[in-house]
């Protein structure tokens, strides 16, 4: 890597009394994601490199007398000197009487160019610490000062753009952490105009913008009190990380880009640090950092009842391996080692099948061809209806077996919010006799289904005096089922704080809606909306919102508010291409791949390609390999290799992150798929399907952080106009 790429990477700002801080690029702290084109920069430095030598040596003695300081007369900020470290490479350092701060690294005439353009100030009413960014302003011109002086319906008639912020002064601006110089020409700005501003602001001030552009209110941070550490603010420390010595320091400076993934937002801190009187939900769209939330909740609560047990969990293996990798980056971080000895993190099923064994006994679980096979043989043996083996198994799955029907009267009463088809008391009659085959079956093999073990659980558990866990998190929450969520609430026994769900309502693919407060978890009153994201670009998270409505409730009326989200960066736009036929469609997918790690700069494993079903994955292998790129298959172990492009379906694509994607094979037998949608009972089951599978594309594209392509062969799924209009 080219010490180039380091720009606006990382900075260390130290002073006279060993404290330090460390400012990140903007939008990173608090993520829980990074922008893997800097990895192999980050892991690139080392505290054997001179330059990090440099910075240490001058955090333990400003006053290096080998170090050459050079003040910069033509920078704005009139406390910026220049340090030679080698021939090229120039720290710059901030310097005034009693404090001495690094601040920034890169060649002599980017570091040069760097100071020429920013100055370090406290705003004038929030109080946060800020780097400002000074840009020459040319003065306008005296035609263009009348013509912006002319009513709005006359700007609108000519064809001049309209500003973007309506009903927003000069001060609600500044209230938001925009800085002065700056107020003018954003409240002047088109919507355009508004997103290359949002680039050159402080990350608090770009944000509130970009939420008031799409129509939403923020709230103003509180000013700080009159002589506040202006380091202290909470704004100012998504810019710098307080050091407390220089062990820390050494500490920092050799940690991997993936060490810097575990802060929070000041908004997804107050939600890990508040009590809840019962359970609690965090919601927000994809990339809005919902999993770090989580990582933070579990600890939290074990930081704070040292003597309580807590359980990490989410719905699979693969997702839960991830989030134990990433706890422990967390742990190893705060040094607090010893706190993963009262931390658990497994996979739902996989913790169900352990309590168990150890308090009611081991059992035999049926699998899903175990029932399908069931079901195919009660359709066969109770004639005279209509129903296909698909609608029985449906139906069984997610209302018999989900909420333990255990006779005629109960399924006869049971109110059917999740299965949309309309049932008479007569045919559920006839379904009941097929669903008394199942349960027969299984009896005779004895097996037991995954809903009958959670439902056993929540059983025992709630006569015990104590629960296993004092606290569960779980992420990933929109695909938690009826069984599961009334085992949780056993565990949770109406506790504060003891259960906290993270997930998205648009990225439910796994389960169909059902209530939530029918199944002992009522989090209404406590449900929480995140609406920063800060994983994918603007460009494609405004796109993939095209898919999904502006908001998305569940049964309960709780309510995720998508409309007022906003992205932190921004990127190119996606593609949306219609082959005529494969071998066109393998070509454009093809060189779009070479572009990117090419021209883009993307390395192979940054890059997935995702597919609807199984049946694509030798279309999308064969594009990658004609790219001359390595391929990795994921399967349910999600294990990305280093150097090989990713390709998987969409349902495994869940929870992970690329730099760059492609959604291929978008037609409209697989989007939706043509197989499942024969298997709906009517036409509300179909419509159920339809959101489902338009969830399911949503998940696919919000993968991407950087670049995104979406290809179908001619005809292509109804769900590409969402996409294609919004391009």
């Amino acid at each position: 890597s080219s010490w180039g790429d380091l720009t606006d990477t990382l900075r260390a700002i130290c002073d006279f009394n060993g404290n330090a801080y460390f400012l990140s690029p903007p939008g990173l702290l608090g993520t829980g994601s990074f922008y893997p084109q800097t990895v192999s920069s980050m892991e690139w430095f080392s505290m054997n490199d001179a330059r990090f030598e440099a910075a240490f040596d001058l955090q333990l003695n400003p006053a290096q007398p080998g170090m050459k300081l050079h003040k910069l007369d033509k920078a704005r900020d009139k406390n910026f000197w220049s340090v030679r470290v080698t021939s090229d490479i120039r720290l710059i350092v901030h310097r005034m009487d009693g404090s001495f701060m690094l601040c920034y690294v890169d060649h002599h005439d980017k570091a040069y160019e760097w100071a020429s353009r920013r100055r370090l100030e406290t705003h004038p009413k929030t109080g946060a610490a800020q780097w400002v960014e000074v840009r020459d302003v040319a003065p306008v011109p005296m035609i263009l000062g009348a013509m912006v002086s002319v009513s709005g319906v006359l700007k609108a008639s000519i064809g001049i753009p309209q500003p973007a912020l309506k009903g927003v002064s000069r001060e609600d601006l500044l209230g938001y952490g925009v800085p002065s110089d700056w107020a003018d020409e954003v409240l002047a700005a088109d919507e355009d105009e508004l997103l290359k501003l949002a680039d050159h602001l402080p990350a608090e001030a770009a944000e509130a913008l970009l939420e008031l552009a799409t129509g939403g209110r923020p709230k103003a941070p509180a000013p700080a009190p009159a002589g506040a550490d202006p380091f202290s603010h909470p704004d100012a420390q998504r810019r710098f990380r307080v050091m407390r010595d220089t062990e820390e320091l050494a500490r920092a400076l050799e940690f991997p880009w993936d060490r810097w993934t575990t802060f929070l937002h000041p908004a997804q801190r107050q939600l890990v640090e508040s009590s809840f009187k019962g359970p609690a939900r965090v919601g927000g769209s994809a990339g809005t950092g919902k999993t770090i939330v989580a990582l933070h909740r579990a600890v939290v609560l074990a930081r704070r009842h040292p003597d309580a047990r807590v359980l990490l969990t989410t719905f699979s293996d693969p997702l839960a391996r991830a989030l134990h990798v990433r706890l422990r980056r967390l742990l190893s971080q705060e040094h607090e080692p010893r706190l993963a000895e009262r931390l658990e993190v497994e996979a739902l099923d996989a913790v169900a099948v352990r309590l168990h064994a150890r308090l009611i006994g081991r059992v035999t679980l049926a699998s899903l061809q175990d029932l399908e096979r069931l079901a195919s043989d009660a359709v066969r043996t109770h004639g005279g209806h209509r129903f296909p083996p698909a609608f029985v198994l449906g139906e069984w799955l997610d209302t018999v077996d989900a909420w333990h029907l255990a006779d005629w009267p109960a399924y006869r009463d049971f109110k059917r919010l999740g299965r949309l088809s309309r049932l008479s008391q007569a045919q559920r009659a006839v379904l009941w006799s097929m669903f008394e085959h199942i349960r027969t079956g299984l009896a005779q093999e004895g097996r037991t289904t995954r809903s009958s073990l959670f439902h056993a659980l929540a059983q025992r558990i709630s006569t015990m005096p104590h629960p296993p866990f004092d606290f569960v998190v779980v992420d990933e929450a929109q695909d938690v089922d009826p069984a599961t969520l009334r085992f949780l609430s056993a565990v949770g026994g109406g506790r504060p704080d003891a259960l906290f769900f993270a997930g998205d309502l648009g990225q439910c693919i796994f389960q169909t809606p059902f209530s939530w407060a029918a199944a002992g978890v009522d989090v209404r009153g406590r449900s929480r909306t995140l609406q920063v994201n800060y994983r994918t670009s603007h460009q494609i998270r405004a796109q993939a919102d095209r898919l999904l409505e502006s908001s998305v409730s569940d049964v309960d009326g709780n309510t995720d508010e998508r409309r007022g989200t906003v992205s932190v960066f921004n990127g190119p736009l996606p593609s949306i291409r219609t082959c005529a036929d494969e071998n066109e469609e393998r070509e454009v997918v093809s060189r779009w791949i070479r572009d990117r790690l090419d021209l883009d700069g993307v390395a192979a494993d940054e890059l997935a390609v995702i597919v609807r079903s199984a049946d694509q994955i030798a279309q999308a292998e064969s594009a990658v390999t004609t790219a001359r790129a390595r391929v990795c298959v994921l399967d349910e172990r999600i294990e990305i290799q280093p150097g090989a492009t990713s390709v998987c379906t969409m349902h495994l694509a869940k929870g992970l992150e690329f730099r760059a994607v492609v959604v291929m094979g978008c037609d409209d037998l697989h989007m939706p798929l043509a197989e499942r949608m024969s298997e709906a009972g009517d036409l509300s089951d179909l419509d159920a399907l339809h959101l489902t599978e338009r969830h399911l594309l949503y998940v696919a594209c919000t993968r991407a952080r950087d670049f995104l392509l979406v290809t179908g062969v001619d005809p292509v799924s109804d769900f590409l106009a969402d996409l294609v209009s919004a391009s």
